[in-house]
């Protein structure tokens, strides 16, 4: 891959029973701090119900997060596009991505909460048949097309675009992928990028990490699309890195329990099947099972390679937001990875070194000379000494 790009993907998870503007505030500071550090994408949540991922609107937040930075893209991550009108979900995008000057980027999935489905009549099975369809339409909008479609949930007559989007031809489009073949299937058949989430946060998804792409490419091939971009695949994973692996362990003693209580209590995803009775052994889970790092960035380092040997190659790595640890701690993270985990896996289009292998072997090269160098400057500075020496003489 010619250049790494480092991101979050922000659910978010914040414990039930805080103050959630202040957790909300919170996730836009994150933003701020992460856009500064230069990281590439940040991917946003829809979520309705369950009390922990509480932003019920991406497209919201990624409005109030772009006038708060410069670069970063942002993208939902995801929009569950069977919950919503396929027409509203292209016109608010189109939206987005004009207010952004081309910074949005759209994420679809099916919702992965039945709670949040079950709330307007549908169960999972409809949701993941209605993405689909819903996709498909949307597709079609952005590609300017009329679209008539009665669906399960919609009546779409002669309905279009008023607007195009800032983008040309288009922002970037994902579809999530868990542990079934869907997201791949689809993103292979529109065109589209894929998001592998589950791929990363479990031992079953990790070993299925090649194969989801050769679903992509299989369906791209079938339905007469390009060759898929690698570029396009990001892959959603879990970290918390500090100085020492012990600091590390310190820090995710602040919220690594509630994060794993939730999906072991209250969040219906079996496809999150974390284990770990106690705090050690939630440690012990990430780090031993492969799914994540929690240790130093030489342990962040390993992880992204493996992923990478793993798949096959990746465009995209994105830390899953999951304040194991607190705010000030989360932060250092970051830059830690910011600048000691992200140079190596960039830069290698240029003489096929990362920068962090540039900077290295400039330091190599300067040392093997070091001497004969500092050789060379004593004798100007003799040299100097003594040419004023003579003209003061001269005088």
């Amino acid at each position: 891959m010619s250049r790494l790009r480092f991101g979050t993907f922000l659910a978010p998870f914040h414990r039930a029973g805080e103050n959630p503007t202040l957790a909300l505030q919170r996730d836009l500071e994150l933003i701020e701090h992460l856009d500064a550090l230069g990281i590439d994408e940040a991917w946003i949540g829809e979520h309705h119900s369950a009390g922990s991922e509480i932003i019920a609107s991406p497209e919201i937040f990624i409005a109030a997060a772009a006038e708060r930075t410069r670069r970063i893209k942002l993208g939902t991550g995801v929009t569950s596009a069977s919950y919503h009108n396929p027409l509203w979900v292209a016109d608010r995008m189109v939206l987005l991505d004009h207010l952004t000057r081309g910074r949005t980027m759209l994420g679809v999935g099916p919702g992965s909460l039945p709670s949040d489905s079950a709330m307007i009549g549908l169960n999972p099975t409809d949701t993941r048949e209605l993405l689909d369809v819903n996709l498909d339409i949307i597709m079609r909008l952005l590609r300017g097309e009329v679209v008539t479609e009665q669906t399960k949930t919609h009546n779409l007559i002669e309905a279009q675009l008023q607007l195009r989007p800032y983008t040309e031809p288009c922002f970037d489009i994902a579809v999530a992928a868990v542990a079934s073949p869907t997201g791949p299937r689809m993103a292979g058949r529109h065109g589209a990028g894929l998001l592998s989430i589950g791929a990363t946060l479990s031992q079953d998804g990790f070993d299925a990490l090649a194969h989801h792409w050769n679903v992509v490419e299989e369906r791209a091939q079938h339905y007469g699309q390009p060759a898929p971009d690698r570029e396009k695949w990001r892959l959603v994973g879990l970290m918390h890195i500090a100085e020492t692996k012990e600091q590390a362990y310190r820090d995710v003693e602040y919220g690594i329990e509630n994060w794993f209580r939730y999906f072991q209590k209250t969040a219906a995803f079996p496809q999150m099947g974390v284990e770990g009775g106690d705090v050690k052994e939630m440690i012990d889970f990430i780090n031993e099972a492969g799914i994540g790092a929690i240790g130093t960035p030489d342990d962040a380092k390993a992880q992204v390679q493996r992923l990478a040997d793993q798949s096959g190659g990746f465009g995209a790595m994105l830390l899953l937001g999951h304040e194991w640890a607190n705010p000030q701690a989360t932060k250092r993270s970051w830059e830690l990875i910011a600048q000691n985990v992200v140079p190596h896996f960039q830069g290698t289009t240029w003489g096929g070194r990362s920068h962090a292998e540039s900077t290295q072997a400039a330091k190599e090269r300067a040392g093997l000379k070091r001497d004969e160098y500092a050789a060379t400057q004593l004798e100007a500075v003799d040299h100097m000494t003594k040419k004023y020496e003579a003209e003061v003489a001269s005088k």
